[in-house]
């Protein structure tokens, strides 16, 4: 028989909705976001609904189209060396901030130096350590100036990498190669990113911000591309209540919904047809273990509560055939990469595992007289809320004792960047380039802001050390393997599911279209009246 499944459904949390669409909704795009972003500075952004905010308000050297597809944002052209080590970019002569100034190599230059110097804080600033000299600078070690980036004219930039890095393109679309106006910021500090202070050099500049509502965005008029772009304003509107959010999206209040209710899956394809649309995705969810906090600092422990968890249940039952159950941290599909490793669990079912887990918990210390209890720490939403109480009923049947703590998303990811104290914790990883190194750098020591469980391994670090400075492609993937390989027996994350992109479109929304990279552009989209 399998796990014994519970009345994981019971309990719902109440989140505030948001306010009714502004008079002529013809033209305003109400696109539902998945939380309240932290922050609008690139630098110091960190997710997924932070990113679908700066694509459209930020235009990096290189962007995504709506399929994807790797295309030129404010530069032009590019060249790389024969090496691979020197990257020169061409700007658009035409390319121009919300204010009407043009955009500069230079506005690059400061951007660069600016998210790696470690008086910013950047949560994210380790994605551009291939550029030479990045990690010093970050580490204080050097000036910023001694960064490889270099203004030769002012439509003219160069940046030299530390060794060759196959994904380096990919990574200048993300928002942390993003380009931030340097007399804003220097006048308005802190809060250079609120309206009427924020200038911008994407296809849309901000307009209104409601905190906990609606972020309002408008066409840019001094971008490039404007007068091809047909949506003129845009709202994002944060939807943790994603059962709230679905009635809105049936009421006609919202026109596109980036997370869906799982458990409704069927019901929404029975009541929207082919407005549900399922896609690719390169993402991962998994559970943190803070490795630094008996006995969770024990693998036995890591690898008991591992066992049990039914990931084809939460794939498939509860996720609606949504998500893939996850065995590895990396999910298949990647570029430059073999078929990933993966943990000990899918042979047979969960209750065949039983025993051998109960055996390593006796290990730890842990059984009937003495039950393991975890404090399980997620960002609310319906799907989350769901995950949580059914993965603790699989682990209640090993004596596991478990209880909840959860906040919006924003209070979530902070605490856990932060250094805050945690047993167990939700967290999810959409992937920023298309490499097996995004989600394993996220275990390297001194990654803190994103190795929230501050596991620290010699051959794990040394392996990813190998494999940034290995030319052969074939020889980099085995490094890469054999690191992750190593990551799955320790188990500082466990890993439950892999990502697929899943969406309500409605019908008078346009040139929406699934991709790996979950790029939806709003220029490059169009709204029936």
């Amino acid at each position: 028989m399998p796990v014994r499944r519970r009345d994981w459904l019971a309990g719902a949390a109440a989140i505030a909705a948001v306010g009714p669409a502004r008079a002529g909704a013809a033209t305003l795009y109400r696109r539902g976001n998945d939380a309240d972003p932290e922050t609008l500075d690139p630098h110091r952004s960190s997710t997924v609904a932070e990113a679908h905010l700066l694509r459209d308000l930020c235009d990096g050297l290189l962007t995504y189209d709506n399929r994807g597809t790797i295309i030129p944002g404010a530069a032009r052209s590019w060249t790389v060396s024969g090496d691979g080590l020197t990257f020169g970019f061409a700007l658009r002569p035409d390319g121009k901030w919300s204010n009407g100034e043009p955009v500069t190599a230079e506005d690059f230059v400061y951007s660069l130096r600016r998210i790696l110097d470690p008086a910013t804080g950047a949560k994210y600033a380790e994605v551009l350590f291939p550029i030479r000299g990045a990690a010093a600078v970050n580490r204080g070690e050097i000036p910023a100036n001694a960064l490889g980036v270099v203004a030769q004219e002012p439509l003219r930039l160069t940046i030299a990498l530390e060794q060759p890095t196959p994904y380096f393109l990919e990574l200048l679309t993300h928002q942390t190669a993003l380009p931030v106006h340097r007399a804003s910021v220097e006048r308005h500090g802190e809060s250079f990113t609120r309206p009427g202070n924020f200038v911008t050099n994407g296809a849309y500049r901000l307009l209104d911000r409601v905190p906990g509502g609606a972020i309002t965005l408008e066409v840019n008029p001094h971008h490039p591309e404007a007068t091809t772009i047909s949506i003129p304003r845009v709202a994002f509107m944060p939807t943790p209540d994603l059962s709230s959010a679905v009635r809105r999206y049936a009421a006609g209040e919202i026109d596109s919904l980036a997370q869906l209710p799982v458990d409704q899956i069927a019901d929404l394809r029975r009541r929207f047809g082919t407005q549900v649309v399922l896609g690719p995705s390169l993402g991962l969810e998994a559970l943190v273990v803070n490795t630094r906090k008996l006995p969770f600092s024990d693998r036995r422990v890591r690898q008991a509560l591992s066992l049990v968890i039914d990931r084809e249940y939460l794939a498939d039952g509860l996720y609606g055939g949504t998500m893939s159950p996850a065995y590895s941290l990396c999910p298949p599909g990647l570029d430059n990469y073999r078929t990933p490793p993966e943990t000990e669990g899918r042979k047979g079912l969960p209750i065949d595992h039983e025993a051998q887990a109960c055996r390593l918990l006796a290990e730890a210390g842990f059984g009937p007289g003495r039950p393991l209890t975890i404090e399980y720490r997620f960002n609310v939403s319906d799907n989350n809320r769901n995950t949580a109480v059914a993965v603790s009923e699989m682990w209640r049947d090993l004596g596991v004792v478990t209880r909840f703590v959860y906040t919006d998303s924003k209070t979530h990811f902070a605490h856990l960047r932060d250094g805050g104290d945690f047993d167990i914790a939700r967290y999810s990883w959409i992937a920023d380039y298309s490499d097996p190194q995004n989600f394993l750098f996220l275990l390297q020591s001194g990654n803190d802001g994103l190795n929230a469980g501050h596991w620290s391994d010699p051959a794990y670090d040394g392996l990813l050390a190998a494999a940034s400075a290995e030319r052969d492609l074939a020889r980099r993937a085995d490094l890469l393997y054999d690191a992750e390989a190593i990551a799955l027996r320790e188990l500082p994350w466990i890993p439950l599911m892999h990502y697929r992109s899943k969406a309500l479109i409605a019908p008078r929304l346009h040139g929406y279209h699934p991709n790996l990279r979950n790029a939806a552009p709003t220029r490059f989209m169009r709204l029936d009246a």
